[in-house]
């Protein structure tokens, strides 16, 4: 089985996307079947045609000439360049399967591409394009845009040969669209076991260098994004220090809001118990992971948050850590509280706080809650038994394409 993968961005940059990609790749390899790998003009710093990474070879779309923002033509333009791209692409490698995956810039070029040349097209679903959209700014629910988006997302997937998406939030949105149930399965994230060893020893002298020794660390490691919500993780963190003077909220990365969180820091009167260590090499993420006792993942509560599963939660029960989240949808998929973790009100300042200081009362109980999120990911999350889901869609489209090559010869 020949199956060539529409993706927006891949490795070698860095995101919860593009290490989802790496490891569909991989297992499918795995699996006895040819991946190919073609790139939309959104990966960043590309300036060649092909280019290998990792073991896996990638078809690149060069980027767009920079021009001044023209909403909706920028798209439309993109999406022409995608579907250039894709055909010479697909007429070189005679894909059995074109599986185009989020955003819809990628499935509409992938649908004309494979309407002309008489491939199945299967459309990945990671989180709706008009919702990524209200997170960034860049329009409101329910605005005309937001709605223009919505309709075109959901004709892509009315004309895609079957639809997978990410979780059971997003498979019931899709659903409620009139997309037949059976049409759509679900590939939930999950992780490498044997990439992720629980435990590991804080480094000392990385404790110092960053004014942590002695300390009782909650920390983030990340994108700051605002649906993130770490923003409500310092707006409780005044509350905290009253109970627990020694608490410090370590939070890694960067990302469109770190200005906003470090004077909001300064604002609160706490910026001396934050630390913002700016981006860090992903060799060197581990050691920090290895200096928080407490995980906070406290996403507001969003029709993205609320629908998409995360990443981050399942590599820190891999790992065997201690985490609270807020109770969005999203992580009420993953997370079993008060067995593999600790949910609180989404958007509840107070609430967060409590739970953290409950958290940190009770460390008797960090054992049993490391080992039953362990257990749980190495039973449900790991990612062989996840890929194996696409097996059978697949296969059901194969004699689709076996009869068009017939006609083609």
């Amino acid at each position: 089985m020949r199956i060539l993968h529409i993706l927006d961005h891949s490795i070698p940059l860095h995101s919860g996307y593009t290490f989802r990609t790496r490891a569909i790749l991989r297992e499918q390899r795995r699996m006895g079947w040819e991946t190919f790998h073609l790139t939309s003009p959104k990966q960043l710093d590309c300036t060649v045609d092909e280019e290998t990474v990792d073991g896996l070879r990638f078809y690149r779309t060069l980027p767009m000439p920079t021009a001044r923002r023209r909403p909706g033509l920028d798209e439309w333009a993109l999406m022409r360049r995608l579907e250039a791209r894709l055909e010479q692409v697909a007429r070189e490698v005679r894909p059995d399967i074109l599986h185009a995956h989020s955003p819809v810039l990628n499935a509409a070029p992938a649908l004309a591409v494979g309407q002309r040349l008489g491939i199945p097209v299967v459309y990945e679903v990671r989180a709706f394009w008009e919702d990524a959209a209200v997170d960034h700014g860049t329009t409101a629910e329910g605005s005309l845009r937001y709605r223009l988006t919505r309709a075109y997302e959901t004709r892509a997937l009315k004309r895609a040969d079957h639809v997978f998406t990410i979780c059971e939030g997003l498979r019931t949105d899709i659903v409620a669209r009139g997309i037949a149930a059976h049409k759509v399965t679900v590939i939930p994230n999950a992780v490498d076991i044997d990439a992720f060893e629980p435990g590991g020893v804080a480094d000392n002298a990385l404790k110092i260098e960053l004014g942590i020794v002695g300390a009782t660390v909650v920390g983030f490691i990340g994108s700051f994004y605002a649906y993130e919500g770490l923003d409500l993780l310092l707006a409780s963190l005044p509350a905290l220090l009253r109970l627990r003077p020694d608490v410090r909220v370590l939070l890694v990365g960067g990302g469109p809001q770190e200005s906003a969180l470090r004077s909001q820091a300064q604002a609160l009167g706490v910026a001396d118990s934050v630390v913002f260590t700016g981006r860090v090499p992903h060799a060197d993420v581990q050691r920090y992971y290895d200096l928080i006792d407490v995980l906070a993942y406290p996403r507001h509560s969003m029709r993205l948050t609320e629908l998409v599963t995360p990443l981050k939660p399942l590599e820190a029960m891999a790992q065997g850590r201690v985490l609270v989240a807020s109770n969005v949808g999203g992580h009420k998929e993953l997370i079993r509280d008060g067995e593999t973790g600790c949910l609180f009100a989404a958007d509840d300042a107070d609430s967060l706080t409590a739970a953290l200081d409950a958290l940190l009362e009770h460390r008797d109980q960090w054992p049993q809650m490391r080992a039953a999120g362990r257990r749980f990911v190495e039973v449900e999350r790991n990612w062989r038994a996840s890929v194996m889901r696409y097996a059978l869609p697949y296969e059901a489209l194969l004699p689709r394409r076996a009869v068009t090559r017939r006609a083609q010869a």
